[in-house]
């Protein structure tokens, strides 16, 4: 595929694990065929995903699993990204080799690293494998920000796009006029709070953590977005931004475990260190959706 083929509705697709710990391929299977009715494609073993807190086997297997079951429905991005290099090439020659449309990595993180740094870690990536590399840049969670200049390098060598997750919508607007000069990369806006605004700043693919929960109402986002009716657009959007509210009574990952289960998907549970939410917060939560008749 190429870097403009990736549209819509992209969730971070979670893991289900057991109450062990182990990834439970049950659940995620269920997971998958609950998201892929409503959405444009899947973003797994990322954030969402809790790749990071899985060793390198794990994240294969979670990934096998996932193309298995995907079937070439919609296309796969398998998140790679990893504190360092070798690991992250490994995980990303692993993905293509099993038919994964695209990776993304997050920079590097933990350790501080200059630009340099960040440049050699994606050149090195986007060297090791024949499918397109997204650059996920979420400052917050990996420490470490790719300067406008570096992207610009990297657009150069052939980086596909960037996931963006500043959740800064200024940052987002600056960054596709900094990178006009490269119409064929795909700046995909990493949040569904502000995808009409992204979309309006050209953005043609979002990934939406909501999207798990609730895939068919951030999939008739997407609808609405295309179809032109802004009043409906706005309402939709609206709504969207009322439920991600309640996603975030607890810790976001335990909270849409609930919510799964409460909408009758077999997701397993949180893997440690997350613990499942109180009783309290999922009764809370309950009572949320219900009011929104989305229960």
């Amino acid at each position: 595929m190429k870097p403009g083929d990736f549209r819509g509705i992209i969730p971070p697709m979670m893991t289900a694990f057991t109450k062990d710990g182990e990834v439970y391929e049950k659940g995620t299977r269920e997971i998958v065929d609950f998201i892929v009715p409503h959405v444009q494609g899947l973003y797994p073993v990322g954030s969402y995903g809790c790749g990071p807190m899985m060793s390198i086997s794990e994240r294969k297997r979670t990934a096998e699993i996932i193309l298995d079951h995907v079937r070439g429905r919609v296309p796969v991005i398998v998140h790679v990204g990893c504190a360092d290099t070798k690991n992250t090439v490994d995980l990303a020659k692993h993905a293509e080799s099993i038919g994964a449309a695209a990776v993304g990595a997050v920079t590097p993180y933990y350790n501080e690293y200059d630009q340099e740094c960040i440049y050699v870690h994606f050149k090195t990536l986007l060297d090791s494998v024949g499918i397109p590399v997204f650059l996920y840049n979420n400052p917050r969670l990996s420490g470490n920000t790719p300067h406008i200049e570096t992207i610009k390098k990297l657009a150069q060598d052939g980086i596909a796009g960037i996931k963006d997750s500043t959740f800064d919508i200024v940052n987002y607007y600056h960054t596709a006029m900094a990178l006009k000069q490269f119409p064929e990369m795909n700046l995909i806006i990493g949040t569904e709070a502000m995808l009409v605004a992204a979309f309006d700043a050209g953005a043609q693919a979002a990934v939406t953590g909501l999207g798990n929960v609730y895939p068919d109402l951030v999939g008739q986002l997407y609808h609405d977005y295309l179809s032109g009716d802004r009043r409906k657009l706005m309402q939709t959007q609206e709504m969207v931004l009322r439920v991600r509210q309640v996603t975030k009574f607890g810790f976001t990952v335990p909270t849409c475990h609930a919510i799964l289960e409460l909408r009758g998907i077999d997701a397993g549970v949180p893997r440690l260190p997350y613990t499942p939410v109180p009783l309290e917060t999922v009764r809370r939560v309950k009572a949320a959706l219900q009011e929104l008749n989305l229960l």
